[in-house]
């Protein structure tokens, strides 16, 4: 029995947009596909696998866990991990080959004491998130050396990380390119060659060239969805999640009945409303009520009343449709359907967040669309 809601993935997008983001970017600049909290909803291993069938030289993730569980799954290349707390088992990561970050001389101690012989630097250029502080750079960039110099560890990567490269306009981008440019310096003073050097997420690596560096580390646009709405244009980028599910029941209310929790809208006029299986149990956020739109029978239809836990009300005007009719909160956009970016626009919020909370209940199918 197929599942009666389902998040479907095309692998084949993934691909396609990973060698776009490659031809993009151009020769000489490695590419890291981001895959953390669980490929963006998208599902980490079999999203990595496409990735690197698909020319990824790097696999990025926040957790040890989520590095760990990709080697488990059998991926041998290079994966970085940036997003510790004291007391990781940095011994894991260290059987496991992970290149892992740091972010002050304390992590670096731990690290080298764990047996961690690849790490990373994360400077702080002005997100005021994760990273060593700019007061601390010189202090931390000498600790790394030294540790270098007794054979501990090497420092394989320094890096930063954007603000606001989605508004190429923001004056904090090129404060941030011009701080990243005095970190290297400082490195190299320090005596540091890493490997590779990256600043630039999907957005900086479209938008930004001379922030590409050695690498660029591409998230959100490797699965098809637009880093910048609205400043990139068309990509050609292929969205690889649909989100879908099977017509629960249809009934028709006559005008003034108050549908969902709350009674948040009331139809004006009599109309056939139609019960999709899913709710905020599933990740539909609980603002989409009279927000946003679904797909059914060939057409657009508005959602209505509250979100629940379980289920949905979408409103199907005089059209008939039967229970057990497909139904698509968002998918790709090609056939008119909406899109996780319609969704987000409607919501007032990002790609990301659309597609990444995904999941609870629904299934996850991985398709192969026959694509590049």
């Amino acid at each position: 029995m197929p599942p009666r809601a389902e998040i479907v993935v095309d692998l084949a997008a993934i691909r396609h947009n990973v060698r776009l983001l490659r031809e993009i970017v151009g020769p000489g600049v490695a590419m890291m596909t981001v895959v953390k909290a669980d490929g963006y909803g998208h599902g980490m291993v079999p999203v990595a696998r496409a990735a690197r069938e698909a020319g990824a030289d790097w696999l990025g993730v926040a957790t040890i866990d989520e590095a760990l569980a990709l080697r488990a799954a059998g991926d041998t290349g290079r994966v970085l991990c940036w997003l510790t707390v004291p007391g990781e088992d940095y011994a894991a990561a260290a059987a496991a080959d992970l290149d892992v970050t740091a972010y002050s001389v304390a992590e670096l101690d731990e690290m080298a004491a764990a047996g961690v012989t690849r790490v990373q630097l994360k400077v702080d250029t002005g997100l005021s998130r994760g990273g060593v502080a700019r007061a601390d750079w010189g202090t931390v960039f000498e600790h790394a050396r030294a540790l270098e110099l007794r054979g501990s560890l090497r420092v394989t990567g320094v890096w930063s990380h954007f603000a606001a490269s989605d508004d190429p306009d923001h004056p904090a981008n090129t404060a941030q390119e011009a701080a990243f440019a005095d970190a290297l310096e400082l490195a190299g003073a320090a005596g540091l060659e890493p490997e590779v050097r990256h600043l630039a997420n999907s957005a900086g690596a479209v938008l930004r060239p001379a922030s590409r560096h050695d690498l660029v580390r591409c998230g959100i646009a490797s699965y098809g969805l637009d880093p910048a709405p609205g400043v990139t244009g068309d990509l050609g980028l292929r969205p690889a999640m649909t989100v879908r599910a099977d017509l629960a029941m249809v009934k028709r209310i006559h005008a003034g009945a108050g549908v969902s929790y709350g009674h948040t809208w009331t139809a004006p006029d009599d109309t056939t409303v139609g019960l999709v299986p899913v709710g905020y149990g599933e990740g539909i956020p609980r603002a989409a009520g009279n927000r946003v739109e679904a797909w059914a029978g060939g057409a657009r239809r508005p959602v209505r009343g509250r979100v629940c836990m379980d289920q949905v009300v979408i409103d199907l005007g005089d059209d008939v449709l039967a229970p057990g009719d497909d139904v698509v909160l968002f998918g790709p956009g090609d056939d008119g359907e909406p899109t996780a970016q319609d969704w987000a626009e409607a919501l007032d919020t990002i790609n990301y967040e659309i597609v990444t909370r995904m999941g609870g209940r629904l299934a996850r199918r991985h398709v192969d669309g026959g694509g590049a």
